[in-house]
């Protein structure tokens, strides 16, 4: 039996593994492009297969993750990441990279779909007789981001000091699941609050996930268009060094642990809508502000200021998804839509900044998130909305059957009854 409050280290590392290839994009996208007899756009669709290949893991799995148990999905995504990213880490054939970068991206997309339906399942309350964590998703999501910003970090800061070639950044990708995956011997064989073996339900709660998911698709696009060209940015138009990039992501993402500290620590106590609303036009400031920098203050400035908010706006979101569906299937949907919307980025970023130069595409990934983040604060408020409304209709029933206590007292079974109103 697990501690009521326990955080789910297993989830937290299952998470970090699933999410730790688009952390390092740009870093991948870079090397594929300096090791590789490849052009800055081709890196970049490289790049866009990678998480177009997690993405579709997700969706396909988005729904049979207690069908086929939780530990033995986690352990077969750890493994074809595992060989994946480390049979394209050690190869020089093009078609052998890609390869490898595919597998390994469907690995990393099956270890983040488990992670996901089961930190979602953690905010349903537990039956009797049924091994669960603490019910705490939010917590566990900035937790699982605490470890992937630090690790990341991590790698940007030595990645640099190991040579050419385009093999250390997969490796560490590779290494980071072959760790992580005796873990998965302490994740629970059941959904940890939901039947495995009930019928499949009909998704709740249709069109706000439906329209989050959009969202999210657009909203992660914008992010990585930058994201997939930061390197390059800090290269090519501020001259910075390949160490001083990588000084500066590394600190950007520290910066974001901070920011996913808060987060955690406020929990939901400034709900939903204002982190998702108002992170979201922060966020596209900070877009536009990297993609003009010409120099290292305003490169710096753009990309801490953006990686400290950016995880703390994605917590939020993922949090608003795991409510809308206590079987965790719209954290997963709304998270794979999110990826492809990250597949596309590094391609869409190479595009544009080609055609037009990098501050007119920072401004233009900036107008996109101005308006997405109208659509997202909608279904953030809609869910609280009905979120009290629920409350408010328990009440009412509660008050309905409320049982005088001399019946309670006369009739044998009628604890059991009060008990269940209540």
């Amino acid at each position: 039996m697990f501690a009521p409050r326990t955080t789910p280290w297993p989830l937290v590392a299952l998470f970090t593994a699933g999410y730790l290839a688009p952390y390092l994009l740009p870093t991948v996208v870079g090397r594929l492009d300096s090791g590789l007899p490849l052009s800055p756009t081709q890196a970049g669709a490289v790049g866009s297969a990678l998480l177009l290949s997690s993405a579709s893991a997700g969706f396909l799995l988005a729904s049979r993750v207690d069908r086929f148990g939780a530990r033995r999905l986690a352990r077969i995504g750890l493994t074809l990441a595992l060989l994946g990213y480390g049979g394209a880490a050690l190869a020089h054939a093009v078609p052998a990279v890609v390869l490898g970068v595919l597998i390994g991206g469907f690995g990393s997309g099956t270890a983040t779909a488990v992670a996901a339906t089961r930190i979602a399942a953690m905010g349903v309350p537990p039956r009797e007789g049924v091994r669960a964590w603490g019910r705490d998703p939010h917590r566990t999501t900035t937790a699982g981001l605490l470890g992937v910003s630090a690790l990341a970090g991590a790698v940007y800061l030595t990645v640099p000091h190991l040579g050419p070639g385009h093999g250390q950044p997969l490796a560490a990708i590779a290494l980071t699941a072959l760790a992580v995956w005796p873990l998965t011997g302490r994740i629970p064989v059941d959904a940890p609050a939901v039947e495995s073996r009930r019928p499949a339900a009909r998704l709740p709660h249709r069109r706000p996930g439906l329209v989050l998911a959009a969202c999210m698709l657009c909203w992660s696009l914008a992010q990585n268009s930058l994201w997939g060209v930061s390197g390059r940015i800090g290269l090519t138009q501020a001259q910075l060094t390949e160490a001083t990039v990588g000084a500066v992501f590394a600190i950007a993402l520290g910066a974001g642990l901070l920011g996913v500290t808060g987060a955690g620590a406020l929990g939901p106590r400034l709900g939903l809508a204002m982190p998702i609303g108002a992170g979201t036009v922060l966020i596209a400031g900070c877009i536009a502000l990297s993609a003009s920098a010409t120099d290292l203050t305003t490169f710096a400035t753009g990309e801490i200021a953006w990686n400290t908010i950016y995880p703390i706006v994605l917590s939020y979101v993922i949090g608003l998804a795991a409510s809308l569906d206590p079987r965790g299937r719209w954290a997963v949907l709304v998270g794979s839509a999110a990826s492809l919307g990250t597949a596309a980025g590094p391609l869409a970023g190479s595009v544009l900044s080609a055609q037009a130069g990098f501050p007119v595409m920072g401004a233009a990934l900036a107008v996109g998130l101005l308006v997405v983040s109208v659509p997202m604060t909608a279904v953030a408020l809609g869910r609280l909305t009905r979120t009290s409304g629920e409350i408010a209709e328990t009440a009412e029933v509660v008050e309905v059957v409320e049982i005088p206590l001399d019946t309670v007292e006369a009739t044998p079974a009628a604890p059991d009854r009060l008990t269940a109103a209540t």
